[in-house]
């Protein structure tokens, strides 16, 4: 109640500034009411809001690295992930990554309206704002030069030692070659340091690596120097004892998303979701998990981690020989495995299912398995059933949909998918197709109305579980799709 009558009075307050001011000038700049607080959405545009929420899906570009986003031990993890995820459910819709560590290429994206947000970690300038509209942001930090401390600094007797060796004044910079990646602040800030310290710095724009592949070759002695945010280089110097990050080559600077010029719908959706979100226990404890939290350096070198190991799970090789032998992708099957085990060859649910894949024991019986067979066996056996239920399936449903239809048939029984296609064609909807179709019926199973409709053979289903199911393992799926190489 106390936050609803802060914004209203916040809102008030600015309607009365802006009035004050209209009356003692002629023209009033029409930015001003939109760019500089919560304004009622009514006032504004909907169409891309709306657009968002009539096709259930949000599209964000981030940028793929150990911070923002990533997939550790099967689980999608990240600062911009986790926080795109929670504005994503705010809205009642799902989130669709897109990975893009280039800036200009996200512009593109987000102007071309292939995507709806990015959420690279921007800072914000006056030359960005001629492409984008920037949110409030959601931190702050500054741009710092990544150097390596002297070879011999753990012997050196006192720390006065190791930064008479270090570069503290940016007048040193002069004459210096700094690498940094391609269209970032990075180049702008480091010309305008140039001209305040009046000599050149010799500036080589990457086009291949980003800030933290830059900052290891720092630490490994490959280039000089290089530039990073401040919140980033803080995590890497987790990772790498031997750079220095503490001088600063640009005043705070704010970071925050990008929307579309003109997206004002979103852009103050985000801002009135981020008033709450930035207040709350959730937003501290995800920044603490990825910029404070010391198991974040563990977590980056384990061979689970997508960058530094690039292994979902130790079953990966079985996984991956089992599914090419069937031509499958082997990152499906591998979330459908996560789903269902969690990759604990032990696991056993309360109606009997067993192993990596949760056969039921007559789906094993079926294909000449049992729970002390072979993990391969059971592998095999699983992605067998996948293959029979995809030939039980009418040929009318396009290969796009099968995998839905089969994933809910592997979970909840293909009787019970056959019925809810029953369904969705005698209520006019397309029984070939699952998202807002035949998944609907599958849902509502559970209830009288629907598993007593006549068309119904097989009765009552608690669909809730089959229906998450699909739309879980496909989520996943794509992630592993986005950083896990087929």
């Amino acid at each position: 109640m106390e936050n609803i009558f802060t914004k209203s009075l916040y809102l008030f307050v600015i309607l009365a500034l802006v009035f004050c001011f209209g009356s003692c000038v002629n023209e009033q700049p029409k930015e001003t009411v939109v760019k500089t607080g919560p304004v009622k959405e009514e006032i504004i545009k909907p169409e891309i809001l709306k657009r968002i929420k009539e096709k259930g899906k949000l599209i964000a570009t981030t940028d793929y690295n150990s911070i923002n986003y990533f997939v550790y031990r099967g689980t999608p993890m990240g600062y911009q992930y986790e926080m795109l995820k929670s504005f994503a459910k705010h809205l009642g819709v799902k989130l669709e990554i897109m990975v893009n560590s280039d800036i200009d290429s996200s512009f593109k994206c987000l102007n071309q309206e292939k995507c709806d947000l990015i959420a690279l970690g921007l800072t914000v300038t006056n030359e960005r704002m001629k492409y984008v509209d920037f949110t409030h942001p959601h931190i702050q930090t500054r741009q710092v030069l990544i150097q390596r401390k002297p070879e011999n600094w753990r012997k050196m007797k006192t720390w006065d030692e190791v930064e008479e060796k270090l570069i503290r004044n940016p007048i040193e910079l002069g004459g210096k070659t700094i690498h940094i990646q391609k269209n970032t602040s990075f180049l702008p800030r480091l010309r305008s340091l140039s001209e305040e310290i009046g000599d050149s710095i010799i500036v080589v724009e990457d086009p291949e690596k980003e800030v933290e592949q830059l900052i290891k070759d720092v630490a490994e002695g490959k280039i000089e120097f290089t530039i990073a945010d401040e919140h980033i280089a803080m995590v890497n110097e987790k990772y790498y004892s031997n750079i220095d990050i503490n001088t600063p080559v640009s005043f705070p600077q704010n970071v925050a998303w990008a929307v579309k010029n003109g997206a004002d719908s979103l852009r103050i959706a985000i801002n009135y979701w981020l008033v709450d979100y930035k207040n709350s226990i959730n937003s501290r404890l995800v920044y603490n998990k990825y910029f404070k939290n010391s198991r974040i350096v563990r977590i980056a070198q384990s061979q689970y981690h997508s960058i530094s190991g690039g292994k979902i799970s130790r079953f990966d090789d079985l996984i991956k020989e089992v599914s090419n032998g069937y031509n499958m992708d082997w990152r499906l099957i591998a979330s459908l495995i996560y789903q269902e085990s969690g990759f604990q060859t032990k696991a056993r649910s309360w109606v009997g299912a067993f192993g990596l894949m949760q056969l039921m024991p007559n789906t094993a019986q079926m294909f000449g398995v049992d729970s002390a067979s072979s993990l391969r066996d059971q592998v095999t056996a699983g992605v067998k059933f996948i293959k029979w239920l995809d030939k039980q399936l009418p040929e009318e449903i396009i290969e796009e949909e099968r995998i839905k239809f089969i994933l809910a048939s592997y979970n909840v029984g293909i009787a019970h998918v056959f019925d809810a296609r029953r369904l969705a064609e005698k209520n006019n909807k397309d029984p070939n197709v699952w998202a807002d179709n035949v998944d609907y019926y599958l849902l509502n199973k559970s209830k009288p109305k629907f598993y007593r409709d006549d068309v119904v053979r097989y009765g009552y289903c608690r669909g809730e579980e089959p229906y998450n199911f699909v739309y879980e393992i496909l989520e996943r799926f794509e992630h592993y799709k986005n950083v896990i190489e087929l």
